[in-house]
Formats: C-alpha cells, sequence, structure tokens
C-alpha cells in the first residue's frame, strides 16, 4: 500500500460537500467504484466555472487520476467506471442527459440538485444547447433501472456480506423487470424482506409469472399471500 505524505503546510484546496452526502448517501453507498466517481465528480464539477455545469462521458474516460483509482478488481476501469455512472444514475445523485446523431453518441452527468434539475429540464427542451448541436428531439433524459442493490437499500435497508452475495446470485437468476416488480410487491403487502422478494421470484419461475399477473388482486390472492409460506414475511 503506498503510504500519504500528508497535507501539505499553507493554503490548500478544498471541495465541499453537501450535509447530506454524508447523513444519506454515503450510509447508502456499498459499491467503492461508485463511491470514487460520485467523489470524483463533485470534485471535477467544483473545479467547472460558468454554466451549465456538467461532466462528459469523455471526459471521464480520459480521466487519468479516476481510471487509475479504478483498477486492480478484475474488471477494466473502463467497465468498473460504466458500472459506477449506472449506479449512481439508478440511486439518484446524478442526472445522465444522452443526445444519439447517426453513429455518434454523447453522454453528460448533472449532479442531482435544484440547479441540475433545472438545466436538464432545459436541455430537454431545447433552451440550452451543450457542446454538440443537437435538437431537442435528439436529446433525451435518461433513467437507469435500479440494479438489485440500489433495491434493497431502497426498500429495505443496508446491505450485509450474506445478503450482498444472495442478491448477485439473483441478479444473474431473474430478469431485471421480474426484481423490480418483486421488491414493489413487497412494499405494497409491508413484507420488506428479501426473503420474501425472492420467495415471489422463485413463484414466478416455477408458476410462471403472466399466470401470477392474471391471479393478483383477487381475495384468493390476497388470503395466498397473508395465510400462505410468505405469511411470516408480511407485518401486520
Amino acid at each position: 500500500m503506498k503510504s500519504f505524505s500528508g497535507f501539505p503546510a499553507g493554503k490548500v484546496h478544498f471541495t465541499p460537500l453537501p450535509n447530506l452526502f454524508f447523513s444519506k448517501l454515503l450510509p447508502a453507498i456499498d459499491d467503492l467504484a461508485e463511491l470514487k466517481v460520485t467523489l470524483h465528480i463533485f470534485w471535477l464539477l467544483h473545479q467547472k466555472k460558468g454554466y451549465p455545469r456538467y461532466v462528459s462521458r469523455r471526459e471521464l474516460e480520459a480521466d487519468g487520476v479516476l481510471l487509475g483509482g479504478l483498477k486492480g478488481t478484475g474488471q477494466e476501469p473502463e467497465e468498473r467506471l460504466e458500472q459506477a455512472l449506472e449506479r449512481a444514475v439508478a440511486r439518484g445523485t446524478l442526472l445522465h442527459v444522452t443526445a444519439q446523431q447517426g453513429d455518434e453518441r454523447n453522454d453528460w452527468y448533472f449532479m442531482n440538485t435544484d440547479v441540475g434539475r433545472r438545466t436538464v429540464d432545459k436541455i430537454c427542451h431545447g433552451e440550452l444547447k451543450l457542446d454538440a448541436v443537437v435538437t431537442p428531439s435528439e436529446v433525451r433524459l435518461e433513467v437507469e433501472r435500479p440494479n438489485i442493490f440500489v433495491l434493497y437499500e431502497q426498500n429495505i435497508g443496508l446491505l450485509t456480506p450474506l445478503i450482498a452475495e444472495e442478491l448477485r446470485d439473483a441478479e444473474k437468476t431473474y430478469p431485471a423487470d421480474w426484481i423490480e416488480e418483486a421488491f414493489r410487491i413487497a412494499v405494497e403487502h409491508n413484507a420488506r424482506r428479501w426473503r420474501y422478494v425472492h420467495s415471489v421470484l422463485e413463484r414466478w419461475a416455477t408458476e410462471g409469472k403472466d399466470r401470477e399477473k392474471a391471479r393478483r388482486g383477487s381475495k384468493e390472492d390476497r388470503r395466498r399471500y397473508i395465510e400462505g409460506k410468505y405469511a411470516e414475511y408480511i407485518e401486520h
């Protein structure tokens, strides 16, 4: 491990972070790459001047400091960067705007602040242009589908190493839209337990999801949730 010699004497530049970062975001972020990328973007945005302030995907992919910090995990730094950005967008930390012009795609990232949200709205309505000449119809705001870790943190609680391993297995086994809907059903039935979510996914894999959809909402189905094999996971 390379040692750090300490901060120098005299004037040192600082990058401010919102208090909500420490009270809300930091306890929820369980992925080191996501944390590194999030903090790096805070740093980059603080250094920028003028309006609007954003970072581009190309800028991040060419950032040697950032990519250097994402090495050493068995994955390419660019792959870790992509995954970290997806997680940050799914979590709601960043806003992702894209524009497609033929074979060329532009990606821009804004911090999800009041200024950031109003800026993205202006871009999407053609009231503001960035570093590429695009029409409003070519610009869109992308919201990544929350991955299974974000869904767990938002609907159940903090991750543990054991649960994280089970979530990785489930993410490889079931479609993303199944996982998202299973979490929603757990919340609707006041059953915020991973065992309940996993049981729903197992049932869909065994019985078929279309059959489940047709039956949902009936009194018989409600009794099945409350009195059947999932009863122990429901809080009355």
